[in-house]
């Protein structure tokens, strides 16, 4: 019997060892001179100008401030696929708003598009739009949606850093607010670490000050490994900064990315052409632009049955999400219909998937979920 299979785990390596140990002996614990090149890969990456990526210390400080960038008040009301992360839901709260519970795709679990329109009132201030798994949403059509009531629109893309859509481009290229996640089970991790993709510099700037406790450095020489000790304050400001230590993680696990993406399409391929299970509902296949993230299957009877015979076999797995709705504190929060939601937040189960997954890990993975049996 193999060791139990997580179903995340973090692909870290001697270069992200050596790079924390060079990080904490340069003495410059908080923003410095990595999180600025950790900054400026992911822009070469995403195709943007360098000064338009901002780092932060988590995803749902970059969903925070693209919030506060949208000036989201107190009654506001945002409009969000209940299958979603919480952390959005909170941020949201966090400004005195409301989510506004919207359906997904059941061919990909994503929003759907159609089930906005019917959800616009004059208290809605935006939209949360999102990728899930390993799946992009169809990010044109909310923004026709988005477009017709002129509002705008965040695009939360943790679950999609350094994927490209149909037409080649990079996700959060494209977009006036994009938001990227780099907690432990990303695709790509600081230990924790976000960041938020912007296009016009004046924003770039607020939102560099608004991580720093509003306070008006200049960011150049933080960017050195110094500071100022005199400084104004001309807005609200959050402690969101990325710290360096997290940033020269980050920049490590960039330079293998393209390693780690092959080898998650490769498990992603290896899942979707041995899994035959009448009882397993599979995702959608993916191209080859697609960084996947979790491998999330359906099961049609008896979920709970399914993931005790995983445990048994040594397969942990998981649950991503449970819808918004749901929950005790957002309960009241105002819907549209939630059927595909409400249907298969009862059938979802992620299996493992990461780079350091073996083959005989992935195949002890296929035949476990092969030999469930209802």
């Amino acid at each position: 019997m193999l060791n139990k299979i997580p179903v995340f785990k973090p692909c870290l390596s001697e270069e992200e060892i050596l790079a924390s140990r060079e990080a904490l002996e340069l003495g410059w614990l908080g923003p410095g001179s990595y999180v600025k090149d950790f900054e400026e890969k992911i822009a070469s990456l995403i195709k943007v100008p360098s000064d338009r990526v901002i780092a932060v210390n988590t995803g749902t400080s970059a969903v925070h401030l693209g919030l506060l960038l949208l000036d989201i008040k107190p009654g506001d009301e945002v409009i969000t696929p209940s299958f979603n992360n919480i952390a959005d839901f909170h941020c949201i709260r966090y400004l005195g708003g409301n989510p506004v519970f919207c359906d997904i795709k059941e061919e990909n679990l994503t929003i759907n598009p159609e089930t906005i329109d019917g959800l616009i009132s004059e208290k809605t201030k935006a939209i949360i739009s999102l990728d899930y798994g390993s799946a992009l949403h169809d990010y044109s059509a909310v923004m026709s949606v988005a477009q017709k009531y002129n509002i705008p629109v965040l695009y939360d893309a943790c679950h999609s850093f350094a994927s490209k859509n149909s037409q080649g481009d990079m996700v959060g290229s494209q977009s006036d607010i994009c938001v990227f996640s780099f907690d432990p089970v990303k695709n790509i991790t600081c230990i924790d670490g976000g960041a938020i993709i912007v296009s016009d510099a004046s924003s770039a700037s607020k939102l560099r000050h608004m991580r720093q406790l509003g306070q008006m450095q200049a960011q150049e020489k933080l960017y050195s490994n110094d500071r100022s000790f005199t400084y104004d304050v001309e807005d609200i400001g959050f402690r969101y900064h990325l710290a360096n230590l997290h940033a020269a993680i980050g920049i490590q696990q960039l330079n293998k990315l393209d390693d780690m993406r092959t080898k998650r399409q490769m498990i992603y391929a290896r899942y979707l052409e041995n899994i035959k299970n009448e009882h397993i509902i599979l995702p959608p296949e993916i191209n080859s632009g697609i960084f996947p993230f979790i491998f999330v299957v359906r099961v049609n009877k008896n979920r709970s049955n399914f993931i005790a015979h995983c445990r048994e076999n040594g397969v942990d797995t998981g649950i991503h999400w449970q819808p918004g709705h749901q929950f005790s504190f957002f309960k009241e929060c105002r819907t549209g219909h939630l059927s595909v939601t409400n249907k298969i937040s009862k059938e979802i189960v992620t299996l493992p998937m990461y780079p350091d997954l073996s083959g005989n890990e992935i195949e002890h993975v296929i035949n476990t979920v092969n030999t469930y049996k209802v």
